[in-house]
């Protein structure tokens, strides 16, 4: 994750959590620190918490993260139960002289 989409991320964050308020308590923080909803400032951080979630849109589409560790590594994680042949003499050596 890189430092816009961080940025966008606590701006959604902080929308959520005005978008709870107003749900919860019909209580605007935004508004009520900025000037009320027709403020211009209280319009610019609405408008950049719009921007903050359309920023945040392709997370939505990222792999997880544990698909990312397995193919960078070199790793493949589907692990399957085929072993060596039976009698591959290059494996095993059972004949041994002592």
């Amino acid at each position: 994750m890189n430092t816009i989409q961080r940025i966008a991320l606590a701006l959604i964050i902080i929308g959520g959590i005005n978008w709870g308020l107003i749900g919860l308590f019909q209580f605007d923080l935004v508004a009520s620190l900025f000037g009320g909803q027709d403020a211009a400032l209280s319009r610019v951080i609405y408008t950049l918490v719009g921007i903050g979630a359309l920023c945040c849109l392709p997370l939505l589409f990222a792999p997880d993260d544990e698909e990312i560790r397995g193919t960078e590594r070199g790793r493949n994680l589907a692990y399957s139960t085929e072993f060596a042949e039976e009698n591959d003499p290059y494996e095993f050596n059972n004949d041994e002289e002592k």
